[in-house]
């Protein structure tokens, strides 16, 4: 499975408060961003996979949504978290 309970807890640990805080935004977007690179790299192998697909969409939605409510809230860990993840150029 690619996405183990270690790995959730190293990703929350990094970007979230703490390892058990697994509700705050930056946490969460972390979450969507592994996630969502796993399925793009999943995409790639099987073209036809319509379910994955849409699912994919539906992800990158919810970060998007969770990334503009950061930006809203606070600007500054909006950067931090965009920078972390590389998710601009």
């Amino acid at each position: 499975m690619y996405l183990t309970p270690e790995i959730k807890k190293e990703l929350f640990k990094k970007h979230g408060k703490s390892e058990n805080d697994t509700g705050s935004t930056e946490g969460q977007i972390a979450l969507f961003t592994h996630r969502i690179n796993y399925l793009t790299g999943h995409l790639k192998k099987n073209q036809k996979d319509f379910n994955t697909e849409r699912s994919l969409v539906k992800m990158v939605g919810k970060r998007r949504n969770l990334l503009n409510y950061l930006m809203k809230k606070d600007v500054l860990r909006y950067r931090a978290i965009v920078k972390e993840l590389g998710l601009r150029k």
